[in-house]
């Protein structure tokens, strides 16, 4: 969160009486402070889910955005101790590999459901945001040149990051698809409800923007929350390459600031292929972990020429008073599904019709190469197991080429 933003979430934080003036705070180049009138806050819902059109002010990040539809994932939460009879506990195979390597036994982690929902981001806030504004990228046609490309301004957000606030304004959001998806109804609570193109869209790109599995553990006052989305598949004449993208965030829950240094990555391909990728930082950053600007959000991506593979790893931190950790990534599963040649392929064609200006990545990530585990600095090893398999080729990672 900026100073800018972090001004207008700590009236939010430290002043919760609802009904209050949420007023934002922005710094011109000659230092003057002005205050503009966002809305009124309301009381966040311990109970039931936040309806279409609601408007809302991100809990950790800051910025305004508006609910365009819920989506009910599983949360594997490796900090809640497993329990006895009453709650669901499933087996996360996650580090399991083959040819020798070690790796650490599978563990019951405890599932449970959440409520996450699919969010616009105002524009006039991304700026700053700590989290990428283009992190929700799709795949295009098979034959289009653009091979990977991003709507900005969209974005996932747990139930308990929402706060709620109403407003009088009849385009209390600046998105370019805030008119296209949305329609002002001041009779109705919230006043905005979805139109006819907003339930083509999300019935046409469902299956690439689906939030399924939502995985989470912390170390040293460091949580690491890991979301992993299936992109699809793509032909080439020498294999099929399957594709994920997988947006991390990183939160310091501790009193003293920490600085992500380097990262390690192990990546499981089905086909019996183990990588080990290091390097410094992620996405080019080294990010600053504070008690005041206590998170940082980024997406990335990664490529198997097989169905299915495991991830999981560590970030080295170095803590402000110089102590080193390695914070631990939680393993998390690539699962492939069935190709709907109907959906992934009409993905530009779907979003033209919308009018949307979707564009490449501004990391520069793409299937031809530039994610956080192929970036030139780093050393990367494979091991294959005993098994025969096909070549497999790896992409994953930070953009850091």
């Amino acid at each position: 969160m900026s100073p800018l933003m972090s001004k207008a979430y700590s009236l939010c934080h430290f002043r919760p009486g609802f009904n209050l003036v949420v007023r934002l705070f922005s710094v011109s180049i000659y230092h003057n402070t002005r205050l503009a009138e966002v809305g009124r806050l309301e009381l966040p819902k311990a109970q039931g889910k936040y309806e279409t059109g609601q408007l809302f002010l991100h809990r950790v990040f800051g910025y305004r955005g508006v609910i365009l539809f819920p989506w009910l994932a599983r949360v594997y939460d490796r900090d809640l101790p497993n329990q006895s009879k009453g709650n669901q506990l499933e087996s996360v195979a996650s580090e399991s590999t083959e040819g020798g390597t070690a790796a650490n036994a599978s563990k019951e982690v405890q599932k449970k459901t959440h409520t996450f929902y699919q969010v616009l981001i105002d524009q006039r806030d991304c700026p700053y945001i700590r989290a990428q504004t283009e992190a929700v990228t799709f795949l295009g046609n098979q034959e289009s040149s653009r091979s990977l490309y991003a709507i900005p301004g969209l974005d996932y957000v747990a139930h308990e990051d929402i706060l709620p606030y109403s407003s009088g304004e009849q385009h209390p959001l600046q998105h370019e698809l805030f008119d296209k998806f949305l329609a002002h109804q001041p009779d109705k609570d919230p006043p905005f409800v979805a139109q006819e193109t907003l339930r083509a869209w999300q019935k046409k790109n469902h299956p690439w923007l689906e939030l399924s599995d939502v995985h989470k553990e912390t170390t040293e006052g460091i949580r690491v929350t890991v979301i992993p989305f299936y992109m699809g598949c793509r032909e080439t004449p020498a294999a099929s390459v399957y594709w994920w993208r997988y947006c991390i965030r990183l939160e310091n829950l501790g009193e003293l600031s920490v600085q992500l240094r380097e990262r390690h990555w192990r990546i499981f391909s089905l086909s019996g292929t183990l990588e080990t990728v290091r390097g410094r930082g992620v996405v080019g950053q080294e990010p600053i972990l504070s008690p005041r600007l206590p998170a940082f959000q980024y997406s990335s991506h990664v490529s198997l020429q097989a169905p299915s593979g495991h991830m999981w790893g560590t970030f080295r931190m170095e803590r402000e008073d110089g102590h080193m950790f390695d914070c631990r990534i939680p393993p998390f599963s690539l699962e492939s599904k069935p190709d709907d040649n109907s959906g992934n392929g009409s993905i530009d064609e779907a979003n033209s019709t919308l009018g949307v200006s979707s564009k490449q990545p501004s990391s520069g990530a793409g299937p031809s190469g530039g994610d956080e585990t192929v970036p030139s600095s780093t050393t990367t090893t494979t091991t294959t197991s005993s098994k025969p398999n096909t070549k497999n080729n790896k992409h994953d990672g930070d953009d850091n080429v």
